[in-house]
């Protein structure tokens, strides 16, 4: 999963990308309905220096352990277009893929972040965006990704995990988020932080969206009344699809109700057909917690 220069002509290839993977029918293995044939050009995406501009560039400082000096850690939020005074907003929390690694506070902007600061996104789902990155050679998670097996989840997460949830912390005290629609995805790495985060922090989010990832399957009953939809397509040679097949297999045995969507002849992009399809998108912007002693 190499990282491609954070320059604009990687969002040329990415528009080229969504406009190919538009042009093929997909099919799925599961429960969940496909998702559908998106159109050829939603809007037009936001090069890099609109990028640049519309997510402001945030640093958290986290220390990785006692007596040691604290480590800066660079992340983005995308606000609302347009904020009205009284009014809360959910919070989606973006975790990258490896290729997107780095200190340059621009490359994990590829994507979802991309996708939904595109206008006809932001008119349909006003929100703010948190897109951390994660420092060049670590990890969400400290897992083999190429491994069937899983692997058991960390008494504690790991430095770039734990800057995720300070910068989430510190958009909390400073933002207008609405606690009740924070909602947590990622694909690939991203994909298994999202299932360690929200086996750490069950409580703190609405829905979960993990794309081609993979999890401990012993975490499945602390998640397992969260509203999840998972995405994997079955060619996927990075992340074998067995890594998200029991993360589901476990949920459903812990009396959860996941939705699942396998992607028939998909390789390890199945990120693109998730995100681009309105459905997983209202889907998930739908989800709010319920009113405490409900």
């Amino acid at each position: 999963m190499p990282r491609p220069a954070p320059t604009s002509s990687w969002f040329c290839r990415l528009a080229l990308g969504a406009l190919l993977t538009a042009a093929l029918p997909i099919a799925t293995r599961g429960d969940a309905a496909p998702p559908k044939e998106t159109p050829a050009v939603a809007d037009e995406s936001p090069t890099a220096d609109q990028l640049d501009n519309l997510y402001e560039a945030r640093t958290v400082r986290v220390a990785p352990a006692k007596d040691v000096a604290p480590v800066e850690f660079a992340y983005r939020l995308l606000g609302p277009a347009s904020i009205t005074p009284g009014t809360r907003y959910p919070l989606v929390i973006f975790l990258h893929g490896a290729g997107e690694r780095g200190n340059d506070n621009l490359s994990q902007l590829k994507y979802f972040p991309t996708w939904m600061a595109e206008q006809s996104a932001r008119q349909a789902h006003p929100c703010f965006v948190l897109a951390p990155q994660c420092r060049d050679e670590q990890k969400w998670v400290d897992v083999d990704w190429s491994k069937i097996e899983s692997t058991p989840q960390s008494p504690t997460p790991t430095v770039d995990m734990l800057a995720v949830i300070a910068a989430l912390e510190e958009t909390l005290k400073r933002e207008p988020i609405d606690p009740a629609r924070i909602y947590l995805t990622g694909l690939s790495m991203g994909g298994y932080g999202s299932w360690d985060l929200a086996a750490r922090m069950p409580d703190r989010f609405a829905a979960v969206l993990p794309i081609c990832g993979g999890g401990d399957e012993a975490t499945a009953a602390k998640i397992k009344d969260l509203p999840i939809w998972c995405f994997h397509g079955d060619a996927d040679t990075a992340v074998r699809v067995e890594r998200s097949r029991t993360m589901i297999e476990a949920l459903r045995a812990a009396g959860g109700a996941p939705k699942y969507s396998e992607l028939a002849g998909v390789g390890h992009d199945s990120w693109t057909p998730a995100y681009r399809d309105p459905d997983v998108l209202a889907w998930l912007f739908a989800q709010k917690k319920p009113a405490k002693g409900k």
